[in-house]
């Protein structure tokens, strides 16, 4: 099966949403390393029991994927939720 290659729907939008990202994990309580903050997902993963490391994890079944991707996902479309909200009431 094929890697996908997930890119961001705007161009060159990757580093933004990757601190983005560093920051709503930050706010959970994780410890986030500034210069890759999307190495989150590996302390996720080890908090959820997932044995997920650098390089292919194409053994991962969808439901161990799940339990690392939704934390950090959920997280982050709540956050985009909240700041929407309060830019709509400042209108």
């Amino acid at each position: 099966m094929a890697r996908r290659n997930r890119k961001p729907l705007v161009p060159g939008t990757r580093n933004a949403l990757d601190a983005f990202k560093g920051q709503v994990m930050a706010r959970q309580g994780y410890k986030v390393d500034p210069d890759d903050p999307n190495s989150v997902k590996y302390e996720v993963a080890k908090e959820q029991g997932v044995p997920l490391h650098k390089g292919y994890n194409g053994n991962l079944s969808a439901e161990e994927a799940g339990k690392v991707c939704g934390p950090i996902g959920g997280n982050m479309v709540k956050e985009m939720i909240r700041m929407a909200q309060e830019q709509l009431q400042k209108k």
